[in-house]
């Protein structure tokens, strides 16, 4: 049975289940499987639980290790792997019955005042915040401002206020991560356009697809409940894998984040 999950706020409320061990439930996705973002977001708001609020995540990578089930709650175990001055780092595992469904690594850093470089800069050809094609679905805006062989540039947020809180905005964006990078490395499968040019084929009967890693950078605090376009590039695709690697802006041009995720895209055999 899976939950009525309705806003964001809900999701990442995770129950306490003794020292540094959380649960979070889920609802109920289209395609089956619980959604790889929202299980990389509840494993760092479940590590958040056990830093000091004065420490904000700077990176974490993570290993999706099989697909979770909406049926039951998730257990998130943290591991305080070290407390430092200036850097805290965790290490959280998720698991439901069958076992591990995620490994999940993270790092905190106080604020320095050091030198702020931005090289990056937001592409011209996207559009105003949250335009494009709307493609809406559960709790995320999704607004398709380009779409083109190897690349996806998307307009993304959670639906819900999340106010000022950049724990929460972490989050958010984490949430929101998982969802563009396998459009960007699919689109230059060479059987991709049967997909396209035939209303009646989905991906799926063509397909078999997943999120194997995902990493985050966070450059920047992102601003609270913007639009924020995520926008990704294949960098090819060996053995069924694919790696897609981009860049989060705010509306105002500031680089938010790198994300980088290899994908699964194998071709069904029967």
């Amino acid at each position: 049975m899976a939950w009525d999950v309705t806003d964001f706020a809900t999701l990442l409320s995770l129950e306490s289940h003794g020292p540094d061990v959380f649960v979070g439930i889920s609802p109920e996705y289209p395609w089956g499987r619980v959604y790889g973002g929202q299980v990389v977001a509840q494993g760092l708001r479940a590590a958040q639980a056990t830093v000091d609020s004065d420490h904000h995540v700077h990176s974490l990578h993570a290993y999706f290790i099989r697909g979770g089930t909406s049926d039951e709650p998730i257990r998130y175990e943290v591991d305080r792997i070290r407390n430092g001055r200036s850097f805290v780092t965790r290490r959280v595992v998720a698991r439901q019955s069958d076992g591990a469904i995620l490994n999940l690594a993270c790092s905190f850093q106080l604020h320095e005042k050091q030198a702020d470089i931005q090289e990056s800069k937001l592409p011209d050809d996207v559009g105003e915040p949250g335009s494009g094609t709307v493609e809406d679905w559960e709790l995320l805006g999704r607004r398709v401002a380009h779409q083109s062989v190897g690349r996806s540039a998307i307009w993304l947020k959670v639906f819900d206020d999340l106010g000022d809180d950049p724990r929460l905005q972490a989050c958010a964006l984490a949430y929101t991560s998982d969802d563009i990078p396998t459009n960007a490395v699919g689109s230059t499968h060479p059987r991709i356009d049967q997909v396209r040019d035939d209303s009646v084929t989905t991906y799926g009967e063509i397909f078999i697809g997943a999120s194997l890693d995902h990493s985050i950078w966070f450059h920047r605090p992102p601003p609270p409940d913007q639009w924020l376009l995520h926008d990704l590039r294949s960098h090819g695709l060996a053995s069924a894998r694919g790696l897609a690697v981009g860049e989060v802006f705010a509306p105002s041009g500031v680089h938010v984040a790198t994300v980088a995720q290899e994908v699964l895209i194998r071709e069904r055999t029967r």
